[in-house]
């Protein structure tokens, strides 16, 4: 399918993924609808920065609400659905929240996205769901684990749109992206917690387990995998990983993001950003080549250059003043 010209939902466009996925539709003259979540503010969160804003056509709303979700599936070809809370910390604190959300709010956009007929409903989930990894590189038959409340609402939410494939015939495929990064995440990530406290002038960053590994994917090619799933003929019941196939661990993560930066700070490790021991997940490692086959997608760029360009963007003082290292931001 060529998204050019198509009408297309991106739930969540006002958040970190959505808002670089919102920007690349946007680059290949697909007609964009974003929903950001309502708030008196009337503040569209990261829209609110991006060049090709008068392109696009934004929404204030929230996912829990089904009548606003059938009307925003109306005459719409394809939705990216990645409305949803995930601060794993916050989902010890207020699991109800993401149940009704991640959960219900799947049910809702899978119910409207049925009535409206839509052409293809992209499911965007999370390697959380797979917990630790039993085996590596991590493929899309590796069982599910939930290992926190986020994780368990995520398997929820992804098991609904599977259903409606299943029951109704919902054009639903899963993107699985793993872990992204990159300008504009949200400051709960590992990277901007060390970048942040970096830029701030800590001699010593407070970290959690350094221990853990994970894949990282830079925004950019995890937006364009998830666009390449869009467009791909045929896939649909599907589950179709967006991942570097290469892992690394937070310990080493630390150490080069300091040597990208000049820096020569320390680790202080915090015990507050440890998550309880069963449901920390120590390791994914993303396997990638169901997608590569299917579509040819790859990711292009390297850790380090991914990496620089983050750095760059949080060093920017309109930006850095957004965040606050010295808080934990669960």
């Amino acid at each position: 399918m060529d998204l050019s010209s198509k009408r297309v939902l991106v739930t969540g466009g006002d958040g970190f993924i959505g808002s670089h996925l919102v920007e690349l539709l946007a680059g290949k003259a697909a007609r964009v609808t974003a929903l950001a979540l309502y708030n008196s503010f009337n503040n569209w969160g990261w829209l609110e920065d991006l060049p090709c804003l008068s392109d696009v056509s934004v929404v204030t709303g929230d996912v829990r609400d089904a009548h606003l979700c059938q009307e925003l599936c109306r005459d719409v070809d394809v939705v990216f659905n990645l409305a949803a809370l995930i601060p794993i910390p916050y989902s010890y604190r207020a699991p109800s929240s993401f149940v009704d959300t991640n959960v219900a709010g799947t049910l809702n956009m899978c119910q409207a996205a049925l009535r409206a007929g839509v052409s293809k409903f992209i499911q965007v989930s999370t390697s959380e769901v797979y917990g630790t990894a039993r085996y590596v590189p991590i493929d899309e038959s590796h069982p599910l684990q939930p290992q926190s409340p986020y994780s368990a609402t995520k398997i929820g939410a992804d098991a609904i749109a599977q259903s409606f494939y299943c029951s109704f015939g919902l054009p639903v495929t899963i993107a699985r992206p793993f872990n992204a990064y990159g300008p504009r995440q949200s400051a709960r990530a590992v990277i901007p917690t060390i970048i942040t406290q970096l830029a701030s002038g800590r001699e010593d960053v407070s970290l959690g387990d350094t221990e853990t590994t994970r894949d990282f994917t830079f925004v950019k090619d995890t937006c364009a995998g998830m666009a390449a799933i869009a467009g791909m003929d045929g896939g649909c019941g599907e589950v179709f990983h967006v991942g570097s196939n290469f892992e690394i661990s937070i310990g080493a993560l630390f150490t080069l993001i300091a040597e990208l930066m000049g820096s020569k700070a320390g680790i202080r490790h915090d015990e507050s950003r440890k998550r309880p021991e069963n449901s920390e997940v120590l390791r994914l490692w993303c396997n990638n080549e169901k997608l590569a086959a299917a579509t040819g997608f790859r990711p292009r760029t390297s850790l380090r250059d991914g990496l620089t360009a983050t750095i760059q963007w949080f060093r920017e003082a309109d930006h850095l003043r957004r965040y606050k290292p010295d808080l934990y931001n669960v």
